[in-house]
């Protein structure tokens, strides 16, 4: 017998996903009609106009990963004089052109790269360089480089370019939230494994954690607030958990996912979330010792993620419409040190990834021999020219100058 659809005519899962309605008793709608926020929001992604499927994701990369280990500078000898233990030789190397090459085990970038759907961006850093990770980060988190900011980036951005209260407006896939997605109108959606996905607290809590609070109604508008952000992240675990139980791909994303495919799954599910953040863990990345193997395997992961990654996209029918934009929160001093690693310098990479992006190189390679006092890397591009690329280039939206702290011409890395 054909199962009757509890959905009201003309409405589809996938608009339920966009109001942040699905898998909350949606049989109840079947007579009734659409609650006013499902109208607010579906006005709100009509405004957006062609722009509201664009979708940006954030990899980050923590742990100050070694940019010239990674897109190495084989055609300059300098690179072998500072290095002459870790130096990556030529014909180990994945070449791009007569100057660059991508370390061996970037087999997913080097197709990224050849098929035009890779931007390589140089000497990313801003001025008087902080080497501690929590600092660095923070300024990166915040585009804020020596001074700092109550918001991150991306939250500001989410201020600017939606609705106040827009619901799943961010997604941050983490153990904890990162000061990135911190947001004076939105509240992010934070997760780390999708089926355990639910507010945290003692069991004895659970029956008024499972209320999500009595003061819809209330006229105090403090409690309103309480139970409008306990009600959304109650509503947020049921779509998160939906959307997981039901992702089937056979896209391989090589050892580790770094959560990419949890992504993947909310996409394909067809949530309105337009910003993602996710990445690598843990200062993973913070080679001091005996760098070679593991630097090569952690690149090999992470290549092997975020090419997999866009090529689920292209399965779903989603390439065209997501960017992956992948960073960290500095370079590597240039010579090696004494444990064959090396320590935390300045200058490092970017990266920004997908169908719609103009692959190449963009930026100025720094000079491998006019290095600062501390033998680093002189930064060539103010890391929030890539920031504005994609918000600009890619997002659609043009910034006020106080989003980044100041104005940046973006790279022409877009259609």
């Amino acid at each position: 017998m054909k199962k009757e659809s509890i959905l009201p005519r003309g409405m589809t899962r996938r608009d339920l996903l966009r109001a942040g309605l699905y898998g909350l008793g949606v049989a109840g709608l079947s007579a009734a009609p659409l609650p006013p926020m499902f109208g607010r929001v579906a006005s709100a992604l009509a405004a957006q106009g062609g722009e509201s499927e664009r979708i940006f994701v954030v990899f980050e990369v923590s742990g100050g990963n070694d940019g010239l280990n990674t897109v190495v500078p084989y055609g300059d000898d300098a690179y072998y004089r500072q290095r002459p233990n870790l130096g990556i030789r030529p014909g180990r190397l994945r070449k791009l052109d007569d100057h660059f090459g991508l370390n061996d085990g970037m087999a997913g970038f080097e197709r990224l790269y050849k098929d035009g759907r890779l931007g390589i961006v140089h000497g990313c850093g801003y001025e008087n360089p902080s080497f501690s990770h929590f600092t660095s980060m923070a300024y990166w988190h915040t585009a804020a480089p020596n001074s700092g900011s109550e918001y991150g980036w991306m939250g500001r951005l989410a201020d600017s370019m939606l609705p106040a209260g827009t619901r799943n407006a961010m997604i941050n896939v983490a153990a904890t939230q990162s000061l990135a997605v911190r947001s004076r109108d939105h509240v992010p959606v934070v997760f780390d494994e999708p089926d355990k996905f639910a507010r945290e607290g003692f069991f004895q809590e659970r029956p008024i954690f499972d209320r999500a609070g009595g003061g819809a109604h209330s006229a105090n508008p403090s409690r309103r607030f309480l139970h409008e952000i306990a009600q959304s992240a109650k509503d947020a675990s049921l779509l998160v958990k939906d959307a997981w139980s039901r992702y089937r791909s056979p896209v391989d994303y090589g050892i580790v996912s770094y959560d990419l495919d949890k992504v993947a799954a909310l996409i394909e599910a067809g949530m309105p979330t337009r910003l993602y953040y996710t990445g690598v863990r843990n200062n993973a990345f913070d080679t001091h010792v005996f760098q070679a193997n593991l630097h090569g395997r952690l690149l090999t992961y992470v290549s092997d993620a975020v090419s997999g990654f866009l090529r689920d996209m292209e399965r779903i029918g989603r390439a065209d419409d997501v960017v992956v934009l992948l960073f960290s929160e500095f370079g590597r001093r240039v010579p090696e040190n004494t444990n064959l690693g090396t320590d935390h310098g300045a200058a490092g990479l970017m990266f920004v990834a997908g169908k719609p992006v103009r692959g190449g190189h963009y930026g100025d390679p720094p000079s491998l021999t006019d290095l600062d006092e501390g033998d680093n890397l002189v930064f060539t591009t103010d890391f929030r020219r890539v920031y504005a690329t994609v918000i600009d280039g890619w997002l659609g939206y043009k910034a006020a100058p106080e989003l980044l702290g100041g104005e940046f011409e973006p790279f022409p890395m877009f259609a």
